[in-house]
C-alpha cells in the first residue's frame, strides 16, 4: 500500500494544493505530514486546515512550534523570525490550538517519523551528512526513519547517501529518508516535493511537481513578508 509523506509546507497553499491533486489522482489513501505546516508562507490557516482534513498523521515542526509561541525564535534568522511573528498574528485560535496539540514523533514496528532528528525530536537538529546519519541511526530500532527539516530529499543508509528519484530498500539495512519540502525546496529544484513510500515493494520515490509559484510569490509580497522568502521559491534554494 503506498503512503504519501509530506513535510515543510510552510504556508504555501499553491504547492500544497498541487501535491494533494497528485495524491488524489494516484488514489493514495494514506497521507502523513512531518511538520512545518506554517512559517515563511502567506497562507498558514488554509494550509493547516487542509492538512488537518486530509492527513492521517501530522507531527510538530519547529516553525509550527514557533507559531504557537513555544519555540525560542532568537535562534531563527531574520527572515524566519519576521515570518514566525507574522504567522502568530494570522493564525486562527482553532488552528493555533490544533498546532499546539501535535506530537513530535510517530512510530510503529516498521518506521519512525519525526520532523528533524530521531535523537532529540524537540531540539530540531539537522541531519546533513553521512556521519550525522550514522549517529542518528542509534536512536531508533526500526528499519526506516522518515524526516524533513532540511528541505532536501535524499536517503541515507549506514554506508551510503542516495539522491536518485527512487530506491528499493534492502531488508538487512537501516535507512533515514528525508522527504523533501512541499512548500520551500532548497535543493536547486523549485518544484514541490513529496515522497511516496510503498510498503509492499519496500521502496521510496521522490515526486517533483511544478506549481503556481509566481502566485505564491505575489502573496508573500502583498503580505509584506521578507522579499527573500518570495525570491527563494523561484530558485529552489
Amino acid at each position: 500500500m503506498p503512503i504519501a509523506i509530506i513535510s515543510d509546507i510552510h504556508g504555501n497553499l499553491e504547492a500544497l494544493q498541487t501535491v494533494f491533486r497528485f495524491i488524489e489522482a494516484q488514489k493514495i489513501e494514506k497521507v502523513y505530514c512531518l511538520g512545518d505546516v506554517v512559517g515563511y508562507g502567506p497562507n498558514p490557516n488554509e494550509c493547516v486546515e487542509m492538512v488537518r482534513q486530509r492527513c492521517e498523521i501530522v507531527l510538530m515542526g519547529n516553525h509550527d512550534y514557533a507559531a504557537v509561541g513555544k519555540a525560542n525564535i532568537d535562534y531563527f534568522n531574520q527572515f524566519a523570525r519576521e515570518a514566525a511573528l507574522w504567522t502568530r498574528k494570522e493564525l486562527s485560535q482553532a488552528n493555533h490550538d490544533y498546532l499546539l496539540s501535535l506530537p513530535f514523533t510517530h512510530q510503529n514496528d516498521d518506521l519512525l517519523m519525526v520532523h528533524a532528528s530521531p535523537t532529540n525530536p524537540k531540539h530540531w537538529y539537522y541531519v546533513l551528512s553521512q556521519n550525522e546519519a550514522q549517529m542518528e541511526m542509534h536512536a531508533f530500532s526500526q528499519p526506516l526513519c522518515f524526516i524533513g527539516h532540511s528541505h532536501v530529499p535524499l536517503v541515507y543508509s549506514r554506508e551510503k547517501l542516495f539522491k536518485q528519484e527512487s530506491l528499493l530498500f534492502e531488508q538487512s539495512q537501516k535507512y533515514i529518508v528525508n522527504v523533501g519540502s512541499v512548500g520551500q525546496p532548497r535543493d536547486g529544484d523549485a518544484r514541490s516535493c513529496l515522497t511516496v513510500y510503498d510498503q509492499d515493494e519496500h521502496s521510496v520515490r521522490f515526486v517533483r511537481l511544478a506549481y503556481e509559484k509566481e502566485k505564491t510569490y505575489k502573496k508573500i509580497v502583498k503580505a509584506k513578508l521578507p522579499l527573500f522568502l518570495a525570491d527563494r521559491l523561484l530558485k529552489g534554494y
